[in-house]
C-alpha cells in the first residue's frame, strides 16, 4: 500500500502583496487541486516570521508528482506566482510516516 505523501511549499510573499490578495489568488486553484484524484487535503499558514507554507495531502507519490506538473500549467499560475517573492520559494515531497486527527 502507497503511503500518503505531503507536498511542502514554503516561501514569502512579494513586496506589496496582503495576506488578503494571496488567500484569494490560492482560492482560484481550489477547484482544480479538489478535481484532482488522490487530493486527501490542504491548508495554507503564515508565520510570524512571514514565511508561507502551501501543505497539501495527496494519496500518493505519482498523484503528487504528477498534480505539481500540471499545477503550472493552470490559468490562475501566473498570478500566484506573481504573488511569491522571488527566489523564496521551496517545495518537497515526503512520504507521511504518522498522523493523528481530531
Amino acid at each position: 500500500m502507497d503511503k500518503h505523501v505531503a507536498e511542502i511549499v514554503t516561501f514569502k510573499l512579494a513586496e506589496g502583496v496582503s495576506e488578503a490578495e494571496f488567500i484569494v489568488l490560492s482560492q482560484a486553484s481550489e477547484s482544480f487541486v479538489r478535481a484532482q484524484p488522490g487530493f486527501v487535503h490542504r491548508q495554507l499558514s503564515c508565520g510570524e516570521d512571514g514565511r508561507w507554507t502551501d501543505y497539501v495531502i495527496w494519496a500518493d507519490m505519482e498523484t503528487a508528482k504528477s498534480v505539481a506538473a500540471e499545477f503550472h500549467k493552470q490559468d490562475f499560475c501566473a498570478s500566484l506566482m506573481q504573488a511569491i517573492a522571488e527566489g523564496t520559494a521551496q517545495m518537497r515531497h515526503e512520504e507521511v510516516q504518522w498522523s493523528m486527527a481530531s
